[in-house]
């Protein structure tokens, strides 16, 4: 039986093997490179592996690999693509992993390719033994974009587990809540004229002022609602971020455009605030005499939030020492844990090398990785709770 290489071409490998997804056709890839290494190097280890294209999505793929049988379980859960990137600000080859101030730099190396060879080298040592219930490696498509891979997932109902670890860069301390995302686009159409006389045209772009000034109104209502103090910002977010509208000063606006997004809180419904934000502009749009078309530029992602007291979440706290954490970015967490399974976010690197030039991996925290993820398995998988201690101290590295 073929085995997987070494935990370092592991990563080398994966950095190599370009997965961009993007809303600009120009740089979206397909991830299928990612996601064929991955299941030859897991059908080599005796996992059961399945790769599912996903529907809508050319080139866009799902890996579920599955070593044991039965219900429960443990998934480690990461995604293949990476953002795109700006090669002549990178001081490396951004697809060539690069050892350099004890750190790894390459494209994913943090977020988030290299848990995948991280969670691969940490089940291996543990596959000779009586698995009690199953360890599931998922690879999903698209979570910087679209997150189709995620939502596919979630519409199927499948995969299932007892628990779930995702391993987006979060200085291996667990996380358990964060905002959601909306991504929104208003467009008013008036009529154009010359603009020496108003009642040639209706112009859009005062239209949309109005517009902006509900939005900002609805704003000021949900932070005075809505407020978590265990997030850094307290209330949900509302950016107005773009505007594009009229041609010249000497015509009247017939076309405006505002592009969005609204983080909210846990507890708060993206559809919910999608029908108010509709029926706010909309009272304008008709009062004004414009047109009026709402649209999503990406489907959106709902808050997560899990309980600080859930088994998962528990033992993330004893195994690292730290107490369970709110984020601002999104993940794939709410898909995961609308399949049931209790759900943590927590892996190596720091957001904060996340998407930008020289992205780089702390080698001082793979050693950490590797025991912590091996004590997920044996709990969840191997059923023996007694060799779970705490990951720092078994390591003796810090964190």
């Amino acid at each position: 039986m073929s085995t997987a290489p070494t935990l370092m071409t592991m990563m080398q490998e994966l950095i190599a093997i370009p997965s961009v997804s993007s809303a600009s056709p120009h740089w979206d890839q397909s991830n299928h490179g990612v996601i064929e290494t991955l299941e030859t190097w897991l059908s080599g280890l005796g996992f059961a592996t399945e790769v599912q294209p996903i529907a809508g999505f050319p080139g866009k793929f799902n890996l579920v690999a599955t070593y044991g049988s039965g219900p429960g379980g443990l998934v480690l859960s990461g995604h293949t693509d990476t953002v795109p990137f700006n090669a002549e600000l990178w001081q490396t080859d951004p697809f060539t992993l690069t050892e350099k101030n004890q750190r790894l730099y390459g494209l994913g190396s943090c977020d988030m390719k290299a848990f995948f060879a991280l969670a691969i080298e940490a089940a291996r040592p543990l596959l000779d033994q009586p698995f009690q219930a199953p360890l599931i490696i998922l690879a999903t498509a698209d979570e910087e974009t679209s997150m189709c891979g995620a939502r596919a997932l979630a519409e199927a109902g499948y995969p299932k587990a007892r628990a779930a670890v995702i391993g987006e860069p979060t200085g291996l301390r667990p996380v358990y809540m964060h905002k959601g995302m909306m991504m929104e686009r208003i467009e008013l159409l008036g009529q154009s004229g010359h603009s020496s006389d108003p009642a040639l045209g209706n112009n859009a772009l005062e239209a949309m002022h109005e517009v902006m000034a509900e939005l900002l109104a609805l704003r000021a209502e949900l932070q005075a609602k809505h407020n978590n103090p265990l997030f850094t910002v307290q209330t949900p977010t509302m950016n107005f971020g773009c505007i594009h509208g009229g041609d010249n000063p000497n015509r009247i606006c017939g076309d405006c455009a505002l592009e969005f997004d609204l983080r909210p809180l846990p507890g708060m419904d993206n559809d919910e605030l999608r029908a108010q934000i509709i029926a706010r502009a909309g009272a304008v749009a008709e009062r004004r005499g414009v047109a009026m078309r709402l649209e999503s530029l990406f489907p959106g992602i709902q808050p997560f939030a899990n309980r600080q007291d859930s088994e998962l979440v528990q033992l993330a706290e004893r195994l690292t020492g730290h107490r369970a954490e709110t984020v601002a970015f999104g993940t794939e967490g709410p898909f995961l844990q609308q399949l049931g399974m209790d759900t943590v976010v927590m892996g190596p690197g720091s957001i904060n090398q996340a998407h930008q030039p020289d992205e780089y991996l702390a080698l001082s925290q793979i050693p950490t990785t590797l025991v912590l993820l091996r004590q997920f398995i044996t709990h969840y998988c191997l059923g023996d709770s007694r060799a779970v201690t705490s990951s720092a101290a078994a390591s003796g590295t810090s964190q």
